[in-house]
């Protein structure tokens, strides 16, 4: 019988590009950048449809940032989730109210790095993070009655698209939701 021969151990190679793999904590392939979400709201405005979109982003058992324009914003926006109807509880923290680690929701006017964990960022009033590789998913909505805003929409679209992010359009129509291309 043969005596096995000693097989060096293969290099980590990368599955896509099928060269040597560099760790990083950057995700590079184009397949495995952040996922932008454009959400153009026509039909209601933010405080209607971000409840509804944080509601399911708990379903999923996913942690959220959500990055508002101002203090003053995160405090209406605060008030707004406690009093939200649909769905009936969102549990979340800003600053004010206490440790951002036990909170699956936070609310913030500052980019930083996710005090809570959250692999889901949530971008209204226009605002804008340079930390959009911490996350996984990106959700960016903006007002659509509003001319500033979509032109605004546009220009974050079209600096995501040439940072190579995996991009997505939402408009609001009649039953919700729809894709568009």
């Amino acid at each position: 019988m043969a005596e096995p021969r000693y097989q060096p151990r293969r290099k980590r190679r990368c599955r896509i590009w099928r060269a040597p793999a560099r760790p990083s904590g950057r995700r590079i392939l184009r397949g495995l950048m952040t996922e932008i979400g454009f959400y153009h709201l026509t039909r209601t405005g933010p405080e209607q449809a971000l409840p509804q979109l944080l509601g399911r982003t708990l379903a999923a058992g996913e942690r959220a940032i959500v990055l508002c324009g101002g203090p003053e914003r995160v405090a209406a926006l605060d008030t707004t989730l406690w009093l939200c109807p649909n769905p009936d509880w969102l549990p979340h923290g800003t600053a004010r109210s206490g440790d951002a680690t036990l909170q699956p929701i936070w609310l913030t006017a500052q980019d930083e790095a996710a005090p809570n964990g959250a692999r889901f960022l949530f971008l209204i009033d226009g605002t804008v993070s340079e930390r959009l590789h911490d996350y996984t998913r990106v959700f960016d909505l903006f007002d659509g009655s509003n001319e500033d805003a979509v032109t605004a929409a546009r220009l974050r679209w079209k600096k995501a698209q040439s940072a190579g992010h995996t991009l997505t359009y939402w408009q609001q129509g009649p039953r919700g939701w729809e894709k568009k291309r």
